[in-house]
């Protein structure tokens, strides 16, 4: 019969059709505006308790909040107005001190029944909703005393192998400090340092002791430590965020010691600001077997003790690892599967063979900061972030055998702690600590103006090309006129179901989309018509006219899809939304234009006997 589907061609077009509603119902559903509050550790139980604590400070301080919620490990609070998360944010963290990352967020409302067939709205870039906004400061000082440190151990060593005698030797500052017994020891070190430790230049002037030796990181080495270390962590910034999956985020250095982290459409931003802004490291260092040593306590002391003293100089540190992974011991305790690199390996290796049956401990590094109250000049509550080491032990095991460049880590609070030291070990060592400095959530960066006027260009442009098709093309303009809303609608679900982000160059690709979508069946319906005025029956120019227009829409879309293709693959941030928005609206378009369009004119008109198309 001419022009007639068969059964499951329509059944497919209306399966399609339905989970184009469905994925793109969820954006009909703003999400509320919220507080979240988790743990500095993943080990900090969020419970009912806490969260009646942090409803009952919003009380106190007359904020509108409802449908609060903890599920053990974060809590959230919805609030009734946007203009109030900034003042609520800091009134919990006032009430519940820096035991707790407090953080701005963005709760859905989609339902339940939705979310439970994977339905979430569309993300949208920093232009169109904002976002999450890090300022993270990164300790210089602390890369170079990190550098002095090294290179102190190494010169003593240097030292006691040439025979060298000194008194004492420590850094003081930014500078390596020598005390000698005669100048003789004096002349013989500067030349050792000279020889080997081009970096570091001895200070020489007629105050100088001349019993002392006075070492200075040149200034280029210093320059190269500072830039090696912001690029450190820059890095490591990039590889946590590609860890939290979020999309077109922007990681980059600001000044000479400052990272700025912006994640658009976050919505866990307590998570993200517990990963990123959360500096640990490892150190493994051997039981100290005198005095010389540092006292640490251990992180669970009803396992091992109280503390335990370490060796000052670490066998390896968190540099060392090339990766880590979560996972359970035979008992179905936490573990972290430790794998190190070839210099890594080596130096564990050497450690271990020398000092099997002493034991091993396993430090853990955090710079964390704390909040410390005071009263202002105005009689202002004023909270000030000081930053602080916390350094604990691990795990503390006698040395059984030589170890190599795997082996794991026990002793850890939890299955959410062991996940997150295996995330940050995955992304890498930080060089230096940093300290987040601000944290805001950013509004639209072009302006809501420019927002509402993208949002116009949009709608003008659908309506005009809307009526264009119900004038010239009459009935068939209805038809193209319900394929390109359903070409939007697809397009919506796609992107949320995929998890792109939309911008404003996305809307442009919205835009042309829409333009490309009536351009095919603008060649369908104009061949239609020549069929017609070749003197074809109506349902031979239907048939004629979509048969015969296929190819070129085929070749015209497939070209298009290729050059936006290429735009993905070179381009980056803004342009890439472009090329997205734009590859997925062609896929949509050509079912919409073409397999949809004439299922419906089938549907109306096929299998009949018609004297006149209204075309």
């Amino acid at each position: 019969m001419p022009n007639k589907f068969p059964l499951w061609k329509n059944l497919l077009i209306l399966l399609i059709v339905t989970f184009g509603f469905v994925y793109a119902a969820p954006n009909l559903y703003p999400p509320d505006p919220a507080i979240q509050l988790s743990g500095q550790s993943g080990a900090m139980v969020i419970d009912q308790v806490v969260l009646d604590k942090i409803e009952g400070s919003l009380d106190e301080a007359g904020i509108a909040h409802f449908a609060g919620e903890a599920d053990g490990q974060t809590a959230l609070v919805r609030l009734q107005a946007i203009d109030q998360q900034l003042r609520a944010k800091e009134v919990i963290q006032a009430n519940m001190g820096g035991d707790y990352i407090v953080a701005l967020n963005l709760a859905p409302t989609t339902p339940d029944w939705l979310r439970n067939l994977g339905g979430t709205p569309m993300k949208l870039g920093l232009d169109l909703s904002g976002g999450v906004h890090f300022l993270l400061e990164v300790d210089l000082d602390s890369a170079l005393t990190t550098r002095l440190e090294g290179d102190l151990q190494d010169i003593k060593a240097a030292l006691r192998e040439e025979r060298i005698r000194y008194r004492t030797f420590e850094i003081r500052g930014n500078q390596i400090i020598g005390q000698f017994r005669d100048v003789d020891q004096v002349g013989l070190a500067t030349s050792l340092v000279r020889t080997n430790y081009r970096d570091l230049q001895p200070q020489i002037g007629p105050s100088q002791n001349p019993l002392s030796l006075v070492l200075n990181l040149s200034e280029e080495a210093s320059s190269t430590i500072e830039d090696n270390a912001i690029k450190q962590n820059l890095t490591s910034l990039r590889n946590r965020v590609n860890e939290l999956g979020v999309s077109e985020p922007l990681v980059s250095r600001q000044g000479k010691n400052r990272i700025v982290v912006e994640l658009p459409g976050v919505q866990d931003t307590a998570e993200a600001k517990r990963i990123i802004g959360k500096t640990a490291n490892l150190e493994f260092r051997l039981e100290a077997e005198s005095k010389s040593g540092e006292t640490f306590e251990f992180r669970n002391p009803t396992v091992q003790g109280p503390d335990a003293r370490l060796e000052n100089k670490a066998v390896i540190t968190g540099e060392n690892v090339t990766d880590a992974r979560a996972s359970f011991d035979e008992n179905g305790r936490p573990q972290v599967n430790i794998t190190l690199d070839s210099k890594g390996g080596w130096q564990m290796g050497h450690a271990t063979r020398d000092n099997i049956g002493r034991r091993l401990g396993v430090l853990f590094i955090e710079y964390k900061t704390k909040l410390e109250k005071s009263v202002g000049a105005d009689g202002e509550l004023v909270i000030t972030p000081v930053p602080f080491v916390e350094k604990n032990i691990i795990s503390l095991a006698t040395v059984q055998a030589q170890l190599g460049k795997s082996f794991r880590i026990t002793g850890l609070d939890g299955q959410r702690e062991s996940s997150e030291l295996a995330l940050l070990l995955r992304a890498g060592a930080l060089a230096a600590p940093m300290y987040i400095v601000e944290e805001r959530t950013i509004g639209p960066s072009l302006g809501a103006d420019n927002i509402e006027l993208g949002v116009k260009s949009v709608t003008l442009g659908m309506f005009l090309v809307l009526l264009f098709m119900l004038v010239i093309y009459k009935g068939f303009g209805v038809v193209a006129n319900f394929a390109l809303a359903m070409n939007l609608v697809l397009l919506v679900a796609f992107m949320s179901l995929l998890g792109a982000t939309l911008t404003l160059p996305g809307i442009a690709g919205i835009v042309l989309t829409v333009g490309m979508a009536v351009d095919a069946n603008v060649l369908i319906f104009s061949r239609i018509r020549e069929e017609l005025a070749a003197g074809a029956s109506p349902q031979g120019a239907i048939s004629a006219g979509y048969d015969r227009a296929f190819v070129s829409i085929l070749d015209a879309n497939i070209t298009t899809l290729i050059v936006a293709l290429i735009l993905f693959l070179i381009g980056s941030g803004p342009v890439q939304g472009f090329a997205v928005t734009l590859s997925i609206g062609i896929l949509t378009s050509m079912f919409t234009s073409i397999v949809m369009t004439r299922g419906l004119v089938n549907l109306v008109v096929g299998g009949r006997r018609i004297e006149k198309l209204w075309i």
